[in-house]
């Protein structure tokens, strides 16, 4: 499975939180001096999307990401984005993401923060502090024989 691609020589993996820069050709009629008369008028324009790479699937010219970002209101935005479009001008990677899976399906669930809160690539979270019992206890674990052993005791 891929999980890394490159467009432009930026290399960018699943799970790092990108901006696409993105050609439109936006077609608009106007009205001229009579009402016969239409014109079309055609507007380039560069849009921003900017989302978490969730999956890089295909081999070569085929080769298609799927961002996800979070909307307005809340609601999840998804936008597959062929590699080697004309359209793309620019890919600019803004965090990288720390992940163990191909493919991110799971942060479709997610609401709100928890749907973009990934690990960062070489920062470590803070942990919480335990106690030295707990993290004996999560070291190794002991089945409920060695437990009633000890009881007896």
């Amino acid at each position: 499975m891929a999980n890394q691609a490159l467009h432009e020589n930026r290399k960018f993996n699943v799970g790092d939180t990108i901006k696409v820069h993105y050609k439109l050709i936006e077609k608009e009629k106007v009205s001229g001096k009579t009402k016969k008369e239409v014109k079309e008028e055609v507007r380039e324009r560069i849009q921003i999307f900017e989302g978490i790479v969730i999956a890089i699937r295909g081999v070569a010219e085929n080769r298609s990401f799927t961002v996800r970002r979070i909307g307005a209101g809340g609601i999840g935005v998804e936008r597959v984005f062929p590699l080697s479009s004309p359209w793309i001008k620019k890919i600019t990677v803004e965090k990288r993401g720390k992940v163990r899976r191909a493919k991110l399906y799971y942060l479709r669930g997610k609401v709100g923060k928890k749907a973009e809160q990934l690990e960062e690539r070489g920062k470590v979270l803070p942990e919480k502090e335990d106690t030295k019992e707990t993290k004996k206890n999560e070291e190794r674990p002991e089945s409920s024989a060695s437990l009633a052993n000890e009881t007896k005791k």
